[in-house]
């Protein structure tokens, strides 16, 4: 199914820059310098997330079940302050897009369900490049990512992630399954961004849609609105501030 361009643009087409020599010191003062630049959300300010999945063949089940689930985003954080939620996917050999910013889940729902899953590579530094550039136009809360996959270099990733870092943008990286080359590619890119890394198991709707919730919640109302989701006992909210405190 072809989509439509007039709700979309194209995410950048640029490669992600190799860090030169990326040495542990390197890896590690740009997880330094990342945490001491992240603003807390400013009193009235919504949110901003980028959605970013996966959309190659291997993801139809998972696609399909975001598409149920993405409403529940929009919904745990309207009451924190509201949120505005972009989506990002690849599919494809090349071809990477973003959608429009949009406050309705209503809205986004009807964007995804325009979009079908096609064969191709994976293109994730494509999606920090293009993460890291929106939110040098207006500040970006959170990119959450969701795929099974990494068929790239490691260190291009690391680069993309450590730019993004920076800028005080968490990826949130959630793997079905247990590529292990996946898990340790999301892992490294959580870690420089100071985000988190967690895994759902194939097919189990309920874990991806506690983890959603959750980001949207950090998305909206920062570490403390995520702690107080924590502690009404949610899962996927207690498994991401273990790892972002």
């Amino acid at each position: 199914m072809a989509k439509d361009r007039s709700d979309t643009t194209p995410a950048p087409t640029g490669r992600t820059e190799p860090a030169p020599g990326s040495s542990r010191a390197e890896i590690d003062a740009f997880v330094q310098r990342a945490r001491s630049l992240a603003p807390p959300l400013a009193p009235g300010e919504r949110g901003r997330l980028i959605f970013a999945l996966d959309a190659t063949m291997s993801r139809q089940p998972t696609w399909d079940q975001a598409c149920r689930l993405q409403a529940d985003m929009f919904s745990e954080a309207a009451a924190i302050g509201g949120l505005d939620v972009q989506l990002a996917y690849y599919r494809g050999l090349a071809e990477c897009r973003a959608s429009r910013w949009v406050s309705d889940a209503r809205v986004l729902g009807s964007l995804m369900e325009r979009i079908d899953c096609r064969g191709g590579h994976t293109q994730i530094g494509r999606i920090l490049t293009h993460a890291r550039r929106e939110s040098e136009a207006r500040k970006v809360q959170a990119l959450v990512f969701v795929g099974d996959a990494m068929e790239e270099s490691l260190d291009d990733l690391c680069a993309g992630a450590g730019a993004l870092g920076l800028l005080g943008v968490p990826a949130l990286m959630f793997q079905e399954a247990g590529d292990p080359v996946a898990e340790q590619a999301f892992r490294e890119i959580a870690r420089l961004t100071r985000g988190a890394y967690c895994r759902f198991d194939a097919g189990s709707a309920r874990q991806l849609g506690e983890l959603l919730r959750a980001a949207a919640v950090f998305a909206a109302g920062g570490i403390k609105a995520l702690a107080d989701l924590s502690g009404r006992k949610q899962a996927g909210a207690q498994k991401l501030l273990a790892q972002m405190r």
